[in-house]
C-alpha cells in the first residue's frame, strides 16, 4: 500500500503493459517533449544523436510526428535497428562527418542530443540549419564546445529539456498507443536489480531494462 498525491498520478492506458509503460514514463516523455520543443514541422529534417535508451524512442516519435528522421550514431552495428525504429537515414560517425552530411542535405531543422558526450554534440552543431534548434537531453559534466558565431550567424538556438508533468505523461502514453510506439526492453526480476543496473551502465542492454516482480523474459 502507498499514499500519493492525486496531482502526481498518471493513468496507464489498458493497451499498455506495465513493463512497456515504465520506460515511456521516463525516456518516452523526455524525448516526446523534446521533439515538440524543437518547433519543427512535419516534413522537416530532424536528427537524433545517440541511439540508446532515449534515442530509440526519439526515432519512433520523430517518425510518427512526420519528420524526415536522421539517426546519428557510432558504429555500423546499430544501423539496422535505427532504420527499423523509424530513421530514414543512418549516419555512422565512425565513417562519415555527420555535420557535413547534414549540411549537404540543407541542414537539420532540429537536433535532439540524447547523449551526454559534449564533444560529439559540438561536432554535430554545424549540421543544424539556419534558425534550427538543438535540444540537449543527455547529461554530462563537460561544457559544450560552442562558439557564439555558430549561434549568431545562422540564428540557431540551444535549449535543455528534462521530462514533463503528469498531464504531459498521459499525453505521451496516449500518443504511444495511437501510433504504436513501444520501447524495446529487457525484463529482469527485482532481485537482480544490481545486475540490471550494471547491464544498463555497460551499454549491453537493448535498449532499456525493466525490473519486474516476476521472472525475466
Amino acid at each position: 500500500m502507498m499514499l500519493a498525491r492525486t496531482t502526481a498520478l498518471v493513468a496507464i492506458p489498458d493497451e499498455l503493459r506495465s513493463e512497456e509503460a515504465a520506460p515511456i514514463l521516463c525516456a518516452g516523455i523526455a524525448t516526446f517533449n523534446a521533439l515538440k520543443k524543437t518547433g519543427a514541422q512535419a516534413g522537416d529534417p530532424v536528427a537524433v544523436l545517440g541511439i540508446g535508451g532515449l534515442g530509440h524512442l526519439a526515432l519512433q516519435y520523430a517518425r510518427k510526428m512526420g519528420f524526415e528522421v536522421i539517426a546519428v550514431g557510432r558504429g555500423a552495428d546499430i544501423s539496422a535497428d535505427a532504420l527499423m525504429l523509424g530513421a530514414h537515414l543512418y549516419i555512422d560517425t565512425e565513417r562519415e562527418d555527420a555535420a557535413a552530411v547534414l549540411q549537404r542535405m540543407g541542414g537539420a531543422q532540429a537536433i535532439v542530443a540524447t547523449i551526454g558526450h559534449a564533444e560529439a554534440i559540438g561536432k554535430l552543431l554545424p549540421g543544424l540549419a539556419p534558425q534550427g534548434t538543438l535540444v540537449v537531453l543527455g547529461t554530462g559534466q563537460d561544457p559544450l564546445p560552442v562558439s557564439a558565431s555558430q549561434l549568431i550567424g545562422s540564428e540557431r538556438r540551444m535549449l535543455g529539456s528534462l521530462t514533463g508533468t503528469p498531464h504531459e505523461n498521459e499525453k505521451t502514453l496516449r500518443f504511444s498507443v495511437l501510433t504504436n510506439v513501444r520501447p524495446m526492453i529487457e525484463t529482469m526480476p527485482l532481485e537482480s536489480a544490481n545486475e540490471a543496473y550494471q547491464r544498463m551502465k555497460s551499454g549491453a542492454a537493448k535498449f532499456r531494462v525493466v525490473l519486474t516482480m516476476g521472472t525475466p523474459r
